[in-house]
């Protein structure tokens, strides 16, 4: 979620107090929708990417919106990711990020747009792109010829909402990065004299579902991230149950790429998650 993003989010939950309690039937909803997603449609992008020839991925959520994601395959996979992105832009931003993961990191990795992002129809809402991480996950597993159990969830910032969700099914490894403990939450660090608890409908608590999963956690957050702050990460780590891994990246934005040694402690991170019954 980006900084300009959440301003003026919370400068519209302010016309209604009390839209939460009303859900889908909030009339800042559509308001909330348009200010938290900032999707780019395709053809926004470099979609030929230097270095990279993805696989188109074609699959369709609950709902039946057709969606579309990146799939790079690996011989001898190390492990099957699942990679969610942030609130802004589409896959097509994706193409260094699914170049280290595969070559240098030895995964098979599917990237996807949410509904309304990339070459994915529909619009953006909570609901919607928690479904289509499903129709995600589901793809990538029958293509890996993996239990969708065995995949590892990765999410940035507002993906990491979305990672945590769908790790309750079940999940190898849980890793995530910059990401929040609940969406209110988020929002009230930028506007701390706000009830932005009672006033948003988008909520996507993250700190209450990361209990439900007892699998292995990597959580890294930068110290000097100006849009979600460091102790969101801190929260996520202290709440999880399981395994789990913490790292700090030091001096580190929001939007910054991950350093080295973040590279060498997702490596280790790899080595001890449990085995893959390949289907």
């Amino acid at each position: 979620m980006s900084r300009e993003a959440a301003k003026p989010l919370i400068v519209c939950c302010l016309v209604v107090a009390g839209c939460a309690s009303l859900g889908p039937l909030s009339p800042l909803r559509p308001v909330e929708r348009s200010l938290l997603f900032h999707p780019a449609a395709w053809p926004q992008g470099e979609w030929e990417p230097d270095g990279l020839t993805p696989e188109d991925a074609w699959f369709t959520a609950a709902d039946g919106t057709r969606l579309h994601g990146w799939y790079v395959d690996h011989p001898e996979p190390r492990g099957v990711a699942l990679l969610c992105h942030g609130n802004a832009g589409n896959i097509s931003g994706l193409a260094e990020t699914l170049q280290i993961l595969n070559q240098r990191h030895g995964l098979a990795v599917l990237a996807f747009d949410y509904r309304g992002y990339g070459r994915s129809e529909g619009k953006p809402s909570e609901a919607g792109i928690l479904q289509d991480a499903r129709a995600a996950r589901t793809w990538l597993a029958r293509r890996a010829g993996v239990a969708e159990s065995d995949v590892t969830l990765m999410g940035v910032s507002l993906g990491g909402g979305v990672a945590v969700d769908l790790a309750q099914d079940g999940a190898r490894g849980l890793v995530l990065a910059s990401t929040f403990t609940s969406l209110p939450a988020a929002a009230k660090h930028h506007f701390s004299w706000l009830p932005t608890g009672s006033m948003m409908t988008f909520r996507m608590n993250s700190l209450e579902k990361i209990r439900n999963y007892p699998g292995p956690v990597l959580i890294s957050h930068g110290d000097a991230d100006e849009v979600i702050p460091f102790a969101h990460g801190q929260q996520l780590y202290e709440a999880a149950p399981g395994e789990k891994t913490f790292f700090r990246v030091p001096g580190g934005h929001h939007n910054d790429p991950q350093p080295e040694e973040y590279r060498v402690a997702f490596d280790a991170f790899l080595e001890r998650l449990p085995p893959m019954s390949r289907r």
